[in-house]
């Protein structure tokens, strides 16, 4: 085999499995949908208050409930997760379509637009962490890193297509049309999943019904020293520094005078970035606790050079590193704690990652959009920067002395 042709087969292992096929095909429709939502959603919160702090608290009212995903986690951990899924896809489609429907009717109103991305958010505990521990049913624990990174790889092709998508929509048509077309996305996935077979699952044993079984997650997170420090950079990063649909609508319009299309290519050059890191990473297939700290380190350093990019040009380069870093962080610790976690814990950790990028959001929000609105869009990118810059190294010494089932078992990226 040539050289090509072996770095190609590393890089999509995972695409060997039938059932993981089906799930990129339907994800890579459904995720672009909701990243076109996403970006709709923010610009009709600017539109309507001109208030990057409102963006802030919209996007704070949609990740609080993230806040239970290890409850979440625990329902994936009891349920066949491809049922489980195809109930909270419906619902995320249900609630796009009841936004859209009064968007074009002009009904809607401030209140509507945050109690719909509360219930959004609220479908999100669960979906999360089901469609995370999924993977590891799908593709077994060797393939694991592999279509984890493929996965990333996903998202942040979405974050290229929908964000461009949605801004075209948004001074073409309407933003109401992002809505609809978002909800005709999740038929696709919803397609996908159902076929799927289920004899080539490889399902974690069902956890049975007991009290206390959430305390007991967070016991064994805490008492272990590698979750506990993946967790803890995964929620102080996902406080201050995964702010993006807070901080690119005031980047745009604020520091660069821009409109709505130059919201969607800064999008899009994170996105860039983002796929290039996440095919980086699958092609490894592996992760571990020294190469978590490295992405990290660079993620901060590519927000700092952001926060000082002089012009539109420079800031589009600068988002290409930010989404490598971003995507190779979130990629490295999701598959090194699902690696790390007892398999019958597995949905409860995941859901408690979860709870730490995305759950810190409603806390970090506020924050971000105020700081953004008052002092600059370049202060609020800075503090996302120092925080993954300070973060990574605190965690040094907690993760890289002492040993890992998962270092001995995959070894390490030293050279990621």
């Amino acid at each position: 085999m040539s050289y090509a042709g072996d770095v190609a087969r590393r890089t999509f292992a995972a695409f060997s499995v039938r059932n993981f096929r089906l799930y990129f095909i339907g994800q890579v429709v459904s995720v672009s949908g909701a990243w076109m939502q996403r970006v709709a959603q923010s610009w009709l919160v600017l539109e309507m208050t001109d208030s990057g702090a409102m963006v802030g608290a919209l996007t704070a009212v949609q990740f609080l409930p993230l806040l239970l995903a290890p409850a979440g986690g625990l329902v994936a951990d009891r349920m066949d997760k491809r049922k489980l899924l195809f109930v909270t896809q419906s619902l995320a489609a249900l609630i796009a379509v009841t936004m859209g429907t009064l968007i074009l009717t002009d009904l809607i109103e401030l209140w509507m637009v945050f109690a719909l991305a509360l219930a959004l958010g609220l479908v999100g505990s669960v979906d999360n962490p089901t469609r995370q521990s999924f993977v590891m049913e799908m593709v077994g624990r060797t393939r694991l890193a592999n279509a984890v990174a493929l996965n990333q790889v996903l998202v942040n092709s979405a974050r290229i297509v929908g964000p461009a998508i949605g801004g075209l929509l948004i001074v073409t048509v309407g933003i109401g049309w992002c809505f609809l077309i978002n909800a005709l996305s999740y038929l696709v996935f919803l397609t996908a999943i159902s076929m799927m077979r289920a004899a080539d699952m490889d399902p974690s044993e069902r956890e049975t019904r007991r009290r206390g079984q959430v305390r007991e997650a967070l016991h064994y997170a805490l008492h272990n020293p590698m979750i506990r420090a993946t967790l803890v950079m995964s929620a102080l990063i996902g406080l201050f520094a995964y702010e993006f649909e807070v901080v690119l609508p005031l980047f745009a319009r604020f520091t660069f005078d821009g409109d709505a299309d130059l919201f969607g290519t800064l999008f899009a050059a994170m996105g860039v970035g983002a796929v290039a890191g996440g095919l980086f990473v699958a092609n490894r297939g592996r992760t571990s606790p020294r190469a978590i700290l490295f992405s990290a380190t660079v993620f901060g350093l590519a927000l700092a050079t952001t926060a000082f990019a002089p012009n539109v040009v420079l800031a589009h380069v600068c988002l290409v590193a930010v989404g490598a870093g971003s995507s190779a962080f979130l990629t490295l610790s999701n598959s090194f704690l699902q690696l790390e976690a007892a398999p019958q814990m597995r949905g409860r950790v995941v859901g408690m990652r979860a709870t730490a990028i995305l759950g810190a959001r409603p806390l970090g929000a506020p924050v971000v959009g105020w700081i953004g609105e008052h002092l600059g869009p370049r202060f609020a990118l800075g503090l996302g920067a120092i925080t993954a810059i300070g973060v990574a190294f605190w965690a040094r010494s907690k993760m890289l002395d002492r040993g890992s089932t998962v270092g001995s078992e995959l070894g390490t990226v030293s050279d990621l």
